[in-house]
Order: C-alpha cells, then structure tokens, then sequence
C-alpha cells in the first residue's frame, strides 16, 4: 500500500517543548515536520517527501506504525496534532512509490508523440 500524510502541530507546547515556541516566534511548524520525516526515513520503508506529503510504501501494519511514531514525534511540538492521510491499498503490488509515476510519465510521453503526428 502507498500512505501519503500531512502531519503538523497545532495549539501551544503548553510545556511539552517549550523552547520550540520560543525560538520558533512566527510559528513555523519546520522542526516538527523534519522531526516526522526523520521517522519516515529510520523506518527503512519506501519513501519520498514534497512540499505537501510525505508518501511511503509497505504493509499496512508497518506504514500505519510509521505514520503513528511520526504523529506521535509532532506530538512534541504543540498541544494538538492535524494528520491528513491519503491510502492506495492495492494488495500484492509494490514498486508502487515510483511505478505510478512511470507509468504517468510514460503516458504523458506516449501524448506527446501522438500529438506530434497529428
């Protein structure tokens, strides 16, 4: 399966990590994110990161456990945490994380020949 998720503090440290609002004035949430991604990359699954999600590859029981320790790593950095998650179950396929990607590129490529000849 392919998990991409969105996760971010929200609310006060409320003195869970006090510091980070204090050298963190204008509210950034970088340090919690990295913080996350940090997990992503430990666990050893498939994985890549953009501006928007963080999407790794496994079984459902590994990538939920992932999601879960990063949750729990943003956790740190404020009183209340937003998870956005997005899954593609697809039982038996892997290679997914860039299959579908090559397959876009491959179609997008195959548009471009065809609209070439017309």
């Amino acid at each position: 399966m392919l998990v991409a998720f969105s996760v971010a503090p929200s609310g006060s440290s409320s003195g869970r990590n006090p510091e980070s609002s204090r050298e963190n004035p204008e509210g950034s949430v970088h340090d919690a994110v990295a913080a996350a991604v940090a997990v992503v990359r430990e666990s050893g699954l498939p994985n890549r990161t953009d501006a928007m999600f963080t999407t790794i590859e496994g079984d459902w029981d590994e990538v939920m456990a992932v999601v879960k320790n990063a949750t729990d790593a943003v956790g740190r950095y404020g009183s209340r945490v937003s998870l956005v998650l997005k899954a593609d179950i697809r039982p038996g396929h892997t290679g997914e994380l860039t299959g579908k990607v090559d397959r876009l590129e491959a179609a997008l490529d195959q548009q471009e020949q065809y609209e070439g000849h017309s």
